[in-house]
């Protein structure tokens, strides 16, 4: 057997390092300010402070004989999270390559810092009485709300705001609606994007209101360990309140890992998010591609390698596609945090390293969705041209009018609808032949008149007030 040609081609030398995945490589600067928080450093620094804040807790409160630390020494405790940098990050590399445990890592680097400052006699306080999920559950919550918070929903509340300043700037721009692609009721360009702004605004605020729960209840959720310790604290109440101090919530009922709900929600929400931004990019590709929208040329910018004319939607494509991967990743990650195996299983360890993958590629079309609704500009003489071109929209008018008609006792038409749908189905009327076929009609005078001088750009009902002020 003759081998393929692949196999006698040469093989190149190796690459220097490189990123596998685009987001830390063509796309970093876009989402450099999720890495604060969701990457892997992100996470460690988190659990530093929870350590950290644990150790905190416990000596304020004086527990096994401890005394509340100086502002002095609490100080230098925070500075081990509020300045965790490059040497922290290569410590726990280490120790973890030893421990391959990445969060009893932590616990070492906190041991060793407590060493460091001459605080020896509190070194037993360091991740006392804790599950790894203890201290995992609280960072996670805190590395999510933070980079949502921070980074994630101000650039959807970004692009809520661009949609909806072109919103109120073309709220009177007529356009022919299509239902079905077909020419419908006409509308304007303002009332249709402001229909994205009230869904996204809609589902931000239900991201903005969700929770951030952690569990902080030892190996199991009954703090047997603590009570065994010291069994006349409020151990609960304890819990609760270092968990509350943090900023984030308190789930009181679990098992060894928090239930991760919170987190389900939240990723479907994001989904959803996703699912109206991907529809909001499919519908301003598809006006370009009609001619609604020109696109803005930036200077130097390639649209084709052999069709110098081209000015390719690429924002609104690239938003697309990563709006897809954004919403199967959300999707993967609520399907498998929501269930835990009995006490514990470790399915969600490995799920949850890749929370920043999915806000990483949702961040990224939302950069890319505000560019690209900063590149367009709306061709009013189109969206007027095409309107021109299909008077027979205003049948819809015309047979709801005689209708009126009919009811206040003005016209002895029968079955309008039938009468309209014979008269425009299927074909184009002009405006010289909708006028002759208004003005052969039963009905009285004014609603006549109202007729004869309607047109399709003038036919939009209310969409201008529905955009100013919007709902």
């Amino acid at each position: 057997m003759s081998p393929r040609v692949s196999d006698r081609s040469p093989v190149p030398t190796s690459l220097p390092l490189q990123p596998l995945s685009p987001l830390d490589g063509r796309y970093r600067a876009v989402v450099a300010g999720l890495a604060d928080y969701l990457s892997e450093a992100g996470l460690n620094r988190a659990r530093v402070e929870v350590e950290v804040e644990w150790i905190l807790a416990l000596t304020d409160r004086s527990l096994f004989g401890t005394a509340a630390l100086s502002e002095a020494d609490k100080a230098a405790l925070r500075a081990l999270y509020l300045d965790f940098g490059q040497a922290e990050i290569d410590w726990l590399a280490e120790k973890e390559a030893v421990t391959r445990h990445d969060v009893k890592a932590v616990e070492y680097l906190v041991r060793d810092r407590l060493s460091t400052l001459g605080l020896d006699d509190i070194a037993e306080l360091a991740h006392f009485a804790c599950t790894s999920e203890d201290i995992n559950s609280a960072s996670y919550a805190l590395t999510v709300r933070r980079a949502v918070e921070r980074v994630w929903l101000p650039k959807l509340h970004s692009v809520i705001a661009k949609l909806r300043a072109l919103a109120v700037e073309h709220k009177d721009a007529a356009m022919l609606s299509r239902t079905h692609g077909q020419p419908a009721t006409p509308s304007t360009m303002g009332k249709e994007l402001a229909v994205f702004a009230w869904r996204l605004e809609r589902v931000a605020a239900q991201i903005a209101g969700g929770d951030y729960l952690a569990k902080f209840s030892g190996a199991t959720g009954t703090w047997s360990a603590h009570v065994v310790a010291e069994p006349d604290v409020d151990w609960p109440d304890l819990s609760r309140t270092f968990i509350e101090g943090l900023g984030i919530g308190f789930n009181p009922l679990t098992t060894q890992i928090e239930s991760h709900d919170w987190q389900v929600e939240l990723y479907d929400r994001a989904r959803h998010a996703g699912g109206i931004l991907h529809n909001l990019a499919t519908d301003i590709w598809t006006y370009i591609s009609m001619g609604f929208f020109a696109q803005i040329p930036v200077a130097g910018a390639t649209g084709s390698s052999t069709m110098p004319h081209k000015i390719n939607p690429i924002r609104f494509e690239n938003a697309e596609a990563n709006l897809e991967i954004a919403g199967g990743l959300f999707q993967t990650l609520a399907q498998t945090l929501v269930t835990s195996r009995q006490q514990r299983d470790l399915t969600d360890s490995t799920t949850q390293r890749n929370i920043g993958v999915a806000f990483g590629h949702s961040l990224l079309a939302l950069d890319n969705l505000e560019r690209g609704l900063g590149e367009i500009s709306l061709s009013r003489d189109v969206l007027l041209a095409d309107l021109d071109a299909n008077w027979e929209v205003l049948a819809e008018a015309i047979q709801t009018v005689v209708r009126a008609e009919i009811a206040a006792g003005r016209s002895q038409i029968t079955d309008p609808y039938a009468l309209l749908k014979d008269f425009t189905r299927g074909r184009r009327v002009g405006a010289a032949q909708l006028a002759e076929f208004v003005d052969g009609l039963d009905i009285g005078d004014a609603a006549k008149q109202r007729l004869l001088a309607l047109t399709p750009a003038g036919y939009t009902g209310l969409a201008a007030s529905l955009v100013d002020p919007l709902p």
